[in-house]
């Protein structure tokens, strides 16, 4: 029974190999014919003191503020809280996170109504670079981009495009931007209740602008808190001290 058994075994291994592999080169040649839509060198200028100051902010050719920074350019706080809020297992997934996706479907199905997305950072980089419609047709697309930033770019190099790409109302891109613009700083200085009103406002950025909508905005932020204070990321003490925070904004100087 075992010598019969065996020549079936290894027909199915290889038709299993033959499948992976045609599978692997289909991808490779869609990779190939859609490429990932990477964006170009479309940062704004920015002048700098000494100190890091912007002395000059120039906006891109279409009237952008968009600043580059980088990860480690960053405060902590902030990436925390982006973290935190929006994709807690985003250094471990392969840019989808099934549980989130089953959780989002859930919750909506139960609400009746969209309350949750259950897109990771890696799916919100996607569709900032190649925007769909929200159907099946655009979802599927999202997906697609997704693998392939995930394919093609760290970890590192996908939170990067975020920091820089991510939508926070008017002509203002990316946490930079927004955080001179906002806050008269450099999001290296962030408070905590600062960097939880910046993690949250990419979410809904026409509807959460704190310069217009200073209460809404607020109330967000405290949702970032609480979220930030159920999964203990930040001391009890930081998260009452954020709360009390009251918001201040700079006066507008993009």
């Amino acid at each position: 029974m075992p010598s019969l058994a065996r020549p079936g075994l290894l027909k199915l291994l290889r038709r299993v190999a033959a499948s992976v592999l045609a599978v692997m080169v289909l991808l490779w040649l869609a990779d190939r014919l859609w490429p990932l839509p990477m964006p170009g060198d479309d940062l704004a200028r920015v002048v700098l003191a000494e100190d890091g100051t912007p002395l000059w902010r120039f906006a891109d050719a279409d009237g952008v503020w968009r600043y580059p920074v980088s990860p480690d350019e960053v405060s902590p706080l902030y990436l925390e809280a982006l973290l935190a809020y929006e994709d807690r297992w985003f250094y471990h997934h392969p840019g989808v996170n099934p549980m989130a996706l089953a959780r989002a479907a859930w919750l909506n199905l139960r609400g009746g109504r969209v309350v949750s997305g259950g897109s990771t950072l890696s799916m919100q980089v996607a569709r900032l670079l190649d925007p769909h419609d929200r159907t099946l047709a655009g979802k599927l697309r999202q997906l697609w981009r997704t693998a392939q930033l995930e394919w093609h770019l760290s970890k590192a190099e996908i939170l990067q495009l975020y920091l820089n790409r991510a939508p926070f109302g008017g002509t203002l891109q990316g946490v930079a931007a927004a955080s001179w613009a906002y806050l008269g700083k450099s999001p290296k200085h962030l408070t905590p209740a600062e960097a939880a009103l910046l993690a949250v406002l990419p979410q809904a950025p026409s509807r959460l602008r704190p310069d217009r909508h200073p209460e809404r905005a607020q109330r967000a932020r405290d949702k970032v808190l609480q979220r930030l204070a159920e999964y203990q990321v930040w001391p009890a003490q930081r998260i009452d001290e954020a709360r009390e925070e009251p918001l201040l904004l700079a006066p507008r100087q993009e």
